[in-house]
Parts: C-alpha cells; structure tokens; sequence
C-alpha cells in the first residue's frame, strides 16, 4: 500500500467512525479532516465529498459481503438447493447484524442508494454473480431444471431483495424475517426443481 493509498485509508477509517457516533448527516468533511490531523483543503486531494468517502465504505463491506459469499461454492459437501439456502441466510443475517451493531449506518446507506444508485446495482451484479454459479452447478449435477442461469439468478434475487440490508426495507425482527425467507426459499426451490417458469419469462428459461 502506497502513501495515497495508506492516507486515503485512514481517511475512511476517520469517516467510518464519525458516521457511527454521529450519523452521517452530522458528520462534515471539516469534522473528518480534523480527526486526520490535516486541513480540510487537504482532504479534498483524495476525496472530492463526504458521500464520496461514504461510497468507499459501503463498497468495501458490500466486496467482504461477496467474498464471504463465495465461500459457500466451495463446499463440495452442499447441494445447490442447500448451497442456495446458505447463500440467501447468511446475507440476511450478515447485513441485518451489522446494520443493527451500528444503526446510523442505515441512514448512510439509504443516502447511498438514494444519491448513487449506480452503487447499488454495482453491489447486486456481484451477488448475482454468485447466485449464477449456484444456479449453474444445480443444473450440471440435474437437480434444478433450467437453462438460462443468469436470467434465474436475477430473478431469484429480485424476489429476495428485501432480505439484503432488510431493516432499508422494513423493522422486523430477525426471526420474523428468517420465516418470510425460508417460505419464499422454498417457493424458488421448488420451481428450480420442477422446472417452473413465469409466463413473461424468456422460452429459453425452461428445459424443452
């Protein structure tokens, strides 16, 4: 790591700390400067806004979201329907717990969505991506009947969406939420299996 690099960091980890404390609305650039001992002047060699510095610490827990993600397709032991049912489960309860150590994020990462949503959709394509490959790896070993994996994983995703980051979406608790999950789990797999598609869905989505 170079000395960009290392004085950007620490910019970021100032910033983290402040939008804990105080929330990222009472949060300035002056604030995050002073806490950097350099001049706010200064800070704006690396970052040209406060949301900009917000953007970078929601992409990086979003990148050990996916990573950790990852993991679960190399579990050789899992099926893809149990490999599905951990990917969906542990991005519940990951995102729920760390909104819910530090709640003044949530307001952090609505502006976020709100003001950048080039983000968000950067952040659900990596997901995706993972979903992709669980979907794949169902088909090759002939347990889900589809084709069209990508089109799968989107749709599978859209219709979980409100399990990522939930309390953006809702103030249930956690178990509440792990109920409404496992139903709709259940409804995704059993299409998987039988080869069930939306009539709007692209022909070649089902197996012939």
């Amino acid at each position: 790591m170079n000395a960009t690099d290392m004085t950007r960091q620490k910019i970021i980890d100032a910033a983290k700390r402040r939008f804990a404390h105080y929330g990222y609305g009472k949060t300035t650039m002056a604030d995050v400067a002073e806490d950097c001992d350099m001049s706010p002047g200064n800070l704006y060699r690396y970052f040209a806004g406060k949301l900009d510095i917000a953007e970078e610490i929601a992409r990086a827990a979003s990148i050990r979201t996916v990573e950790e993600l990852s993991e679960i397709l190399l579990d050789t032991g899992r099926s893809a329907a149990e490999r599905l049912h951990d990917f969906l489960f542990h991005d519940l309860r990951e995102t729920f717990h760390a909104l819910e150590k530090d709640p003044k994020l949530v307001e952090m990462a609505q502006i976020i969505t709100t003001e950048r949503p080039h983000f968000h959709d950067e952040g659900l394509e990596r997901e995706r991506e993972v979903l992709s490959r669980i979907v794949e790896y169902g088909v090759l070993s002939g347990e889900f009947r589809v084709s069209n994996a990508e089109y799968v994983a989107e749709m599978i995703q859209a219709a979980t969406l409100k399990f990522s980051y939930p309390q953006l979406f809702s103030s249930l608790a956690l178990d509440r939420l792990e109920r409404e999950l496992e139903g709709v789990y259940q409804i995704i797999t059993a299409g998987l299996r039988a080869g069930v598609a939306g009539e709007s869905a692209p022909q070649n989505l089902v197996e012939a």
